[in-house]
């Protein structure tokens, strides 16, 4: 049985290169034959038939490969641009976790001062139990982190940040860090690959927290590391068989289901979070808001610039701070008071309930997950907890 999985390739129509839009319905599809399935079907094995010494390609137990992984895999690839299959998880911090296996003990890794807490927390402790020098920078300040990567073994970057969605000048970071030897990682879990190419961009990996946009039904824990550099994504299928990060079967199937409808989501999602931004910037009871589409928001032209799309999470401050924050949260009814983001339902938070998060962050932030539904409605609900909150 030989099911090891290609280089992706873009598919075509006429030779012409389709759309991401269309790459997420076609990329990863089973081979069109007579009587065959349109969909890749789910196998359910750990283990397989083998006899003697294994060959290359050849499966023979599912921590090490499975053929079910492979569409998706395939699928993510093509829409990153990435000449690699992707590479899929257990969740987001197992890739996380994968990308910082590059950084030696003693080494250096320069990070956002704001960043998804538990990706933060995994760098501190790496500084804790091998002596990894863990510089935080404001990614929005470029010559910040140029003066700060001179010597590290890894820059990891997200842009928009979480939850302060500062926005980075990637091409001018990546390019600077290869000039200097530095490896790059780009978490494009907000921006989607819809949104940002950031290995074309220069970058040599990409990181997915599958659970959130490109499955996007908050139903499935899943990561991704995508790279077209052929020794990385040896090495980091290495560190998935030899640290047991591997993805259940049904879960990848899922994901790739979700793909399927990505930039349908994304569409309706990021055109929500604009129009509620934009009233948000107006709104009597509103202290802050930060989203990329708002001409006055600091990240917006670097966003304009880099992206094509400015994603659907919104930074809201109300007035009345962080007991406001809490009753906004207790007041809505169509938004999910949870954490996590990227479903089809539209959510919110207050960042700083968790002790991890980042001291900068301010204590009544709320991260607000636009989802997919009417937007009249997700604005009435919002703006009827703001009122409430401020009255009580």
């Amino acid at each position: 049985m030989t099911t090891e999985p290609t280089g992706p390739t873009a598919p075509t129509v006429h030779s012409s290169p389709l759309s991401p839009a269309t790459i997420a319905v076609a990329a990863g599809r089973p081979p069109r034959e007579q009587g065959g399935p349109v969909n890749p079907p789910v196998v359910l094995s750990s283990t397989y038939v083998s006899r003697g010494v294994q060959q290359p390609g050849e499966l023979l137990y599912t921590r090490m490969d499975t053929e079910t992984w492979h569409p998706f895999e395939e699928a993510l690839a093509t829409l990153e641009g990435a000449s690699e299959p992707g590479i899929v998880f257990s969740s987001g911090m197992a890739a996380i976790a994968a990308v910082f296996s590059f950084v030696p003990a003693g080494g250096k890794v320069v990070v956002p001062r704001h960043a998804y807490q538990v990706t933060l927390g995994f760098a501190d402790d790496l500084a804790a139990r091998h002596g990894v020098e863990v510089v935080r920078v404001d990614v929005a300040d470029t010559d910040q982190v140029l003066g700060a990567i001179d010597g590290a073994d890894l820059l990891l970057v997200e842009s928009p940040t979480n939850p302060m969605l500062e926005v980075a000048d990637l091409p001018v970071l990546l390019a600077a860090a290869r000039e200097r030897g530095v490896l790059t990682a780009v978490d494009n879990t907000f921006a989607t690959p819809l949104g940002q190419q950031p290995l074309a961009q220069g970058a040599d990996v990409v990181v997915h927290s599958v659970t959130k946009y490109l499955a996007g039904h908050s139903d499935v824990v899943l990561g991704a590391v995508v790279t077209s550099d052929p020794d990385l994504a040896a090495k980091v299928r290495a560190y998935r068989t030899l640290h047991g990060a591997i993805a259940g079967p049904w879960e990848v199937w899922l994901a790739l289901r979700g793909l399927r409808t990505l930039a349908l989501r994304v569409e309706r999602s990021q055109a929500n979070a604009a129009e509620i931004a934009r009233r948000l910037a107006e709104h009597p009871l509103v202290e802050e808001v930060r989203h990329p589409s708002l001409p006055t928001d600091p990240g917006h032209e670097r966003a304009a610039r880099t992206m094509t799309g400015f994603g659907a999470i919104i930074g809201l401050r109300p007035r009345g701070g962080r007991e406001a924050a809490d009753a906004v949260v207790e007041a809505v009814e169509l938004w999910v008071p949870a954490t996590s983001l990227g479903g089809v339902e539209s959510s919110l938070e207050r960042r700083r309930r968790f002790a991890t998060e980042s001291l900068t962050v301010p204590e009544d932030l709320l991260r607000m997950s636009v989802g997919i539904e009417d937007v009249e409605d997700l604005w009435a609900d919002l703006d009827r907890a703001l009122r409430s909150a401020a009255g009580s």
